[in-house]
């Protein structure tokens, strides 16, 4: 049974085997191009947590309604009122926000059973976090992925702190300071996606998934039959052209120096001139808050020598203290409320930010042993 009224349609598909199971999770709000609010991800978590135990469940499929968006990122304009109601301090809501979106991660990154997230169109913010860490992460010859927080004064979470570090070269830390959009082409070779097919494949895969013979029920087999019935699925008779390998000798120069300012300077006086693809991830810089900056420096450098966990509860610490800062409500008051385009940031370019005001950033409002995720 389905509830289509529902912000996440929960359904569990018979196969033919009859034996087995598919669950299938499908962001359910278009309109706000799926972006994820808590109902949802709370909705998502209980599911998992319940499929995870099953025998009969042999894959999840993550998918979501409409054809422009997986997931647009999170819920922002709730989180905005949070903060305004809460003047200055950490909103109780962000604290609750953030333990379940960022638990509903990490049980994606380790679940037991295969995960198929198929993240065609937008894939921003909250819907990268819901891809990167399945098993099998399909793109689109329409996706665009994109970590856009230095737009709203928040910085790449959901995860963010592991994997930006782990791409190739500096490429993570570019593509969090810039929001760079990646394209299909760009999210397999940086390794944030494993196959690149036809966005008109969806239905053939899933009933690919129903009609399979499920045998075998170890989670080695199960991803192994998953990923044989993914490579069977036809690409995109045209593949995107990547941006981010051609240019990838660039970023890594740019991005070499061992301090921000130095870093963000390099990009923003480099002649970009020739290449629509890097003006962009320079002009967004540019209007970026300089807080930002810093906090996305910093999380590349302490998150490549973390564990996935470490990271999830670092974020936790630093996205609730971005609630009670203001530079992350003046973001989106900016980008969404008043829609001016013109956020006040606290300060004016990059030199100016003091050391004192990003280390607090780092430190967490909780005791180690009452922090929300310290059971990750």
């Amino acid at each position: 049974m389905t509830d289509v009224e529902s912000v996440v349609i929960v359904d569990e598909i018979k196969t033919s085997s009859n034996d087995y199971t598919i669950g299938r999770l499908t962001l359910n709000k278009p309109k706000a191009l799926n972006a994820l609010d808590l109902e949802m991800a709370g909705i998502m978590l209980d599911a998992l947590q319940r499929w995870q135990s099953r025998n009969d469940i042999v894959a999840v499929v993550i998918d979501a309604a409409g054809e422009k968006a997986f997931c647009a990122g999170g819920d922002i304009v709730s989180m905005y009122k949070s903060m305004v109601e809460a003047n200055g301090q950490i909103p109780a809501f962000l604290e609750t926000f953030f333990e379940t979106e960022y638990t509903l991660d990490y049980t994606i990154h380790n679940y037991n059973k295969p995960i198929v997230v198929w993240g065609s169109g937008i894939v921003m913010g909250g819907g990268m976090g819901l891809l990167c860490g399945a098993s099998h992460r399909i793109v689109t010859e329409t996706s665009r992925l994109a970590m856009p927080e230095i737009t709203i004064g928040l910085y790449p979470d959901v995860g963010g702190s592991y994997f930006l570090p782990r791409l190739p070269g500096k490429a993570g830390l570019f593509l969090g300071l810039t929001g760079g959009q990646m394209n299909g082409s760009d999210a397999c070779f940086v390794g944030l996606a494993d196959s690149l097919l036809a966005s008109t494949e969806k239905d053939t895969l899933l009933n690919t998934l129903v009609e399979y013979t499920w045998e075998k029920t170890d989670s080695e087999s199960l991803a192994s039959s998953v990923s044989h019935i993914i490579d069977t699925m036809k690409t995109p008779e045209e593949l995107p052209n990547g941006n981010v390998e051609p240019n990838m000798a660039l970023i890594n120069d740019l991005c070499s120096a061992d301090n921000v300012t130095d870093v963000v300077h390099a990009i923003l006086n480099a002649d970009m001139s020739e290449n629509k693809w890097l003006q962009r991830a320079q002009s967004t810089l540019a209007k970026g808050s300089p807080i930002t900056m810093h906090l996305v420096f910093e999380q590349c450098k302490k998150g490549a020598n973390m564990t996935l966990a470490d990271c999830f509860r670092m974020e936790a610490d630093m996205s609730c203290r971005c609630g009670e800062s203001g530079e992350f409500q003046e973001g989106v008051r900016a980008l969404l409320i008043d829609k001016d385009m013109s956020p006040q940031w606290k300060y004016k370019t990059v030199d100016e930010v003091p050391q004192s005001a990003i280390a607090h950033f780092f430190t967490s409002p909780w005791a180690e042993e009452q922090h929300p995720l310290a059971k990750l």
